[in-house]
């Protein structure tokens, strides 16, 4: 009898011990569903299938079911729709209650009529049955948030791209700004230009800033505005301007491109004698380049032009050209030489002459 005991609590000892491993086993499958359950993306519910009241839904299910602080589980699954969809669900149910599954149905919910796709399929648990839920956003919630995306990737590329960028309100007043541009504008962060005026940092402060919005109010577009942009510590950047403006928005707003256009400017004066400027693009150079240099660009281009008109006028004979300006011939030579219109060869044959 004590050998049948002994074997007898062996036994029970043994069963605990699986019964223990079984059921830690089962909380650990539990566990990792649970944690599927609440990070899954897809929206999914649990409902009694006897009162239709919804027992689980993850995080996913209450975003789009609009849970705000009145929790989704407890209530009804029909409270989250509209009449319409209600029968539809309730049609649904019956199917899937008989065939195990069912096609998706269309749904649309109760607050804000947000279009749905509604999937179901039946599983017991104990002696109860349970409708498994799936919902996805109908085309058009599809649709926006393939539209949210396009525009994360549109902002990804303005901030990473090569030319400056700027966002400001009408007046102005800097609400964003790209890499670019700070880099431009030798600051380190967008948190140091917003809410500072963009003609802080333009080349004629209270000049091109109110040239550039006026043009805007007026046309709502601007091209290839060109002037200077100023560093924090000094650093000037000749660049060209492109904007919009979007004044009956939401937010009415201006959008700036800032290209730098210094390195074009130099190799262009590199590749050859540069002409000389208009007078429109002398009077753009006031508030950037020192009055004396003007001056002494405008008779420099005064000058030239003279020249031409004068070799123009005498089939390019010299000598009657620098009669007609007044001039000696060696005066006249020196010009053209430093006006870039003297040819060697030809001045050369001239005086041998």
């Amino acid at each position: 009898m004590p050998r049948y005991l002994a074997a007898m609590q062996q036994r029970v000892i043994d069963a605990q011990r699986s019964m223990e491993v079984e059921a830690a086993r089962m909380r650990q499958a539990e566990t990792r569903h649970r944690l599927l359950f609440q990070m899954s993306s897809e929206a999914v519910l649990i409902v009694d299938a006897a009162n239709r009241r919804i027992l689980e839904a993850n995080p996913a299910a209450s975003r789009l079911l609009g849970d705000t602080g009145k929790r989704v589980t407890g209530s009804s699954i029909f409270d989250a729709f509209d009449g319409a969809s209600r029968r539809a669900i309730d049609t649904l149910f019956g199917a899937v209650a008989a065939a195990g599954n069912g096609d998706e149905i269309a749904v649309q919910s109760a607050q804000g009529g947000r279009p749905f796709r509604l999937g179901a399929s039946l599983f017991r648990e104990g002696r109860s049955n349970y409708f498994l839920l799936r919902l996805q956003p109908g085309e058009g919630e599809a649709q926006s948030g393939s539209l949210q995306q396009k525009r994360s990737r549109v902002l990804e590329l303005v901030e990473s791209a090569p030319d400056g960028f700027v966002v400001t309100d009408m007046s102005g007043v800097i609400l964003l700004a790209n890499r670019a541009f700070l880099d431009a504008v030798q600051l380190a962060t967008e948190e140091q230009v917003k809410g500072e005026s963009l003609d802080r940092w333009l080349g004629r402060p209270g000049v091109d800033f109110t040239l550039m919005i006026n043009q805007l109010r007026e046309h709502r577009t601007l091209r290839l505005f060109a002037t200077m942009l100023r560093g924090e510590y000094g650093l000037t950047t000749d660049v060209e301007i492109c904007a919009v403006a979007v004044p009956d928005g939401e937010e009415p707003c201006c959008g700036f491109t800032i290209r730098d256009v210094g390195q074009r400017l130099s190799s262009e004066r590199r590749a050859g004698v540069e002409r000389p400027r208009s007078v429109e693009q002398l009077t753009e150079l006031v508030g950037r380049v020192p009055l004396k240099d003007l001056v002494r660009e405008s008779t420099d281009m005064i000058e030239r032009l003279c020249i031409e008109a004068a070799l123009e006028l005498t089939r390019d004979n010299r000598a009657s050209a620098a009669e007609i300006l007044g001039l000696s011939r060696q005066s006249l030579y020196a010009k053209l030489h430093r006006h870039g219109l003297a040819d060697i060869d030809t001045e050369a044959s001239t005086a041998q002459s």
